[in-house]
């Protein structure tokens, strides 16, 4: 039989509110997808995406990202997109998470290539 598992002594992610950028391949997501559901899907990658960059739950999308997506409609979704992702904490009363993720659009003439950097927020 297996030992029970023990908690990991690890870092908090409370610690780390931190802000980085990363470039989205948003063709390999939606591909095979009808056109009627692109743009929908789209913005459902990349809120799986935060999560899964940032560890956090509670995932929130920026207007103007919004905006980027759907910007040639809803079946002409941009073959990548580079998006900064900020994980903040959550002050609201009756918080369900501490943490946070916010997303939002970076304008780059080109996302291709481009590698993933922390930014220092302001």
């Amino acid at each position: 039989m297996a030992p029970p598992k023990t908690a990991k002594p690890g870092r908090s992610a409370l610690a780390d509110v931190v802000a980085r950028e990363y470039t989205i391949h948003l063709h390999k997501r939606v591909f095979g997808a009808s056109f009627k559901k692109r743009a929908p899907l789209a913005v459902k990658e990349i809120k799986a995406f935060a999560k899964q960059a940032m560890g956090t739950e509670d995932v929130r999308l920026d207007p103007q990202l919004n905006k980027e997506v759907w910007k040639q409609g809803i079946k002409g979704v941009p073959y990548r997109l580079r998006v900064r992702i900020s994980r903040k904490r959550n002050d609201e009363e009756g918080a369900k998470h501490r943490l946070f993720s916010y997303v939002q659009a970076v304008n780059v003439k080109n996302p291709k290539g481009l590698h993933t950097t922390v930014v220092e927020d302001a």
